[in-house]
C-alpha cells in the first residue's frame, strides 16, 4: 500500500542549530488522523513543514503518496495537501470569502478565474465552518477564533487528499472546537484522507485520533494507537509530568488529568 505521508529518517536543521528533528521516520495512511503531541520545542511544527514539503530534510526523505516531496512542483502538492499553520496571515482589506475563495487558486488557471463550482465549494466550506453569517466582512474585523475558522474554511475549500494543522482549535471556543474535530473525523473516515494533527489537548487526542505520536526534544518517543501509547508511563517520559489516565464511562475514551501533589 502506497501511504500517503512518509518520513524515512529524516533529521531537519534551521542553520547551523540544533536539529528540531533526528532521525524521524513515520508513515501516515489514508484513513488516518494522526495526533502529534509533545511539550514545547518538541518539534511538532517542523514536523509539519517537512510534511508539507516547506521544510527540506537536511537528511532522509519525504514522500507524498509516494513521490519524494523535494522533487515535486509546489503547485501539484498544493491540489494535494492543505494547510493550516499556528498563526494565520491577516489578509487585509479581503473578505472572509475571498480568503475562503484563495483555497481553489491550485485548482484554476493561470488566471485564477473562479467557475461555478469553485463557488459552490467555497459556500459549503464556509457552511461547514459556521461562516454563513461572516462572509462578507472584512477577515481583520473577525475575532481571532473567527480567523482561525476561516483559515480551516479556506483548507477545506482546497479539497485536499491530506491536512496538515498545527493547533488548530486555538482561539476557538469550545463548541466551534468540538465541532471542527467532528468534521475532521468525519471526512477523513468518509473520503479517506489522511490528517495530522499537532495540538496540545490530550484528550482531543484520546477521542479523535486513530494514531498518536509522542515527541520530545526532536525525537519520536512513541508511535501507535492511543491505548498503545497515551499510557502514564510514555506520557510522564513525554512531558515530564504526572498524568491520571481514566476512561469516561459514557464513550469509553482515555482523558486525562494532572495528578498534583499535596500542599
Amino acid at each position: 500500500m502506497t501511504h500517503a505521508l512518509e518520513l524515512r529518517h529524516v533529521t531537519a536543521r534551521y542553520g547551523a542549530r540544533d536539529a528540531p528533528l533526528v532521525d524521524v521516520s513515520l508513515s501516515v495512511a489514508p484513513g488516518d488522523l494522526v495526533a502529534v503531541l509533545g511539550p514545547n520545542g518538541a518539534g511538532k511544527t517542523t514536523l509539519l513543514r517537512v510534511l508539507s514539503g516547506t521544510h527540506a530534510p537536511a537528511t532522509g526523505e519525504a514522500f507524498l503518496f509516494g513521490e519524494t516531496l523535494l522533487r515535486m512542483d509546489r503547485r501539484k502538492i498544493a491540489r494535494q495537501v492543505a494547510v493550516v499553520s499556528q498563526r494565520e496571515d491577516v489578509f487585509f482589506g479581503f473578505t472572509a470569502r475571498e480568503v475562503v475563495a484563495m483555497g481553489r487558486a491550485p485548482h484554476q488557471g493561470a488566471w485564477m478565474r473562479p467557475n461555478e463550482e469553485d463557488g459552490v465549494i467555497v459556500g459549503d466550506a464556509l457552511a461547514r465552518c459556521d461562516l454563513e453569517a461572516l462572509a462578507d466582512r472584512r477577515v481583520v474585523e473577525l475575532s481571532g477564533g473567527e480567523q482561525k475558522r476561516v483559515a480551516i474554511a479556506r483548507a477545506l475549500a482546497q479539497r485536499p487528499r491530506v491536512f496538515l494543522l498545527d493547533e488548530p482549535s486555538a482561539s476557538l471556543d469550545v463548541r466551534h472546537e468540538m465541532a471542527l474535530y467532528d468534521r475532521l473525523a468525519r471526512e477523513v473516515r468518509k473520503e479517506q484522507l489522511a490528517c495530522v494533527v499537532a495540538l496540545h489537548d490530550l484528550n482531543i487526542a484520546a477521542q479523535y485520533a486513530t494514531k498518536v505520536v509522542l515527541m520530545k526534544e526532536g525525537r519520536v518517543v512513541a508511535v501507535g494507537k492511543v491505548e498503545e501509547v497515551m499510557t502514564y508511563a510514555r506520557l510522564k517520559e513525554t512531558f515530564d509530568a504526572d498524568l491520571y489516565c481514566g476512561v469516561n464511562d459514557l464513550t469509553k475514551t482515555r482523558f486525562f488529568l494532572p495528578m498534583r501533589g499535596e500542599g
